[in-house]
């Protein structure tokens, strides 16, 4: 079970994060668990129905636009959409991480 944090834990959270020293740690770590990270947000996205058929309706629409002005709009809405969902599934995939860890963390004796 996901540990309950109030609006202002997650704010100050959130707002350590703007220290470039905190966040260089975050990214370093990230950075090597990135090929993991991708395979298991590629799975969860698929799980999610997020790239189904949906997905691929979606993208012949966007192409398919005849007019270039509309259609460049169609493709970058697409593009900031599938952005957007793949943050969020991102960020729960790295909760996810997290509390697992955290996890791991008790049940290994000190």
């Amino acid at each position: 079970m996901a540990p309950e944090y109030s609006e202002a834990e997650l704010d100050a959270a959130i707002a350590a994060l703007e220290d470039p020293e905190r966040f260089r740690e975050a990214e370093a770590m990230v950075g090597q668990a990135a090929p993991k990270l991708a395979r298991v947000l590629a799975q969860a996205l698929e799980a999610g129905g997020w790239f189904a058929e949906s997905h691929e309706d979606a993208t012949t629409g966007a192409a398919s636009v005849e007019d270039e002005a509309e259609r460049l709009v169609a493709v970058r809405t697409l593009l900031a959409e599938e952005t957007r969902v793949g943050m969020l599934v991102g960020v729960a995939v790295g909760w996810a991480l997290a509390n697992e860890l955290k996890s791991q963390d008790k049940e290994t004796p000190s």
